[in-house]
């Protein structure tokens, strides 16, 4: 991890637990080298913009290589982002440049595609509205849409890390919903009744994309609001799905259904 980070408490949970921390400097080609050698996989973590998912992943990548680890997996954890075009999402775009170049090196990749991580369900994407009690959506109320706990992203992640047959991608969604079922879920899990509230269609979701990025460009931040727009309208067109699922290749792994998450975001109101 990058120095300054090994004193953060989730860091600690992990050292208590047996981890191995070492605070590398991404800009020193050897320290990177050195802390993955003996590695039988590099599992990627990393978030932000250019100056991280492409150039520090490929130094990570290039150490990866140097060091002869044989697998790696790329920070990618979203949806399946090789369906969409170029330009209709720039953190996206971004994996998929990073893509490109993890192709080409002498090593095995596998990403976890996870859709959206069902966390965000609960307060941080504008989708369950809790206080007027809606589930807001563009375009069909019937298009699925995939969601995926971090919990159980990660856990699936590790398992596959310790696989050494895995694919080049890997599609996991703890649970597929449309707006309809979301609907039907947050009404059970809060005991009242939500209804839907549709913001208008596809077309005008990409308006106020375009219209949000113009007026709060916000270049340098990882998640300004048009960003998480672009997500949105990435997952209600449709084409990013997930298919077909490997939910069933670690048979261990629980999967957290919506209703679960969203009953705990209503116990802790």
């Amino acid at each position: 991890m990058r120095p300054g980070s090994a004193a953060k408490p989730e860091i600690t949970r992990l050292r208590e637990r047996g981890a191995d921390i070492a605070e590398v400097d991404f800009n020193d080609p050897a320290a990177l080298q050195r802390a993955l050698t003996g590695a039988a996989c590099v599992v990627s973590a990393l978030s932000g913009l250019r100056e991280v998912i492409v150039d520090a992943q490929t130094r990570l990548l290039d150490a990866a290589v140097a060091a002869g680890v044989p697998r790696f997996i790329p920070s990618d954890y979203s949806i399946d982002f090789t369906k969409l075009p170029e330009g209709s999402n720039r953190n996206l775009d971004l994996r998929r440049e990073f893509g490109r170049v993890l192709d080409k090196a002498p090593i095995r990749a596998t990403s976890v595609l996870n859709g959206m991580f069902m966390d965000l369900l609960t307060g941080q994407a504008p989708v369950v509205l809790f206080k007027i009690r809606r589930v807001l959506y563009w375009g069909s109320p019937d298009q699925p849409l995939d969601f995926t706990t971090i919990a159980n992203t990660a856990a699936y992640t590790a398992a596959a890390a310790l696989d050494s047959n895995t694919p080049r991608y890997l599609h996991i969604a703890g649970e597929t919903a449309t707006v309809r079922q979301l609907q039907a879920e947050a009404s059970a899990a809060t005991g009242r009744r939500f209804g839907r509230l549709r913001a208008g269609g596809l077309w005008l979701l990409r308006l106020l994309i375009k219209l949000t990025r113009r007026l709060m460009p916000a270049p340098k931040e990882v998640f300004p609001p048009w960003q998480g727009m672009q997500y949105l309208y990435n997952m209600f067109s449709g084409p990013p799905r997930l298919a077909p699922l490997d939910n069933g290749r670690y048979p261990e792994i629980k999967w957290t259904k919506v209703t679960e998450v969203l009953a705990g975001k209503n116990a802790r109101s």
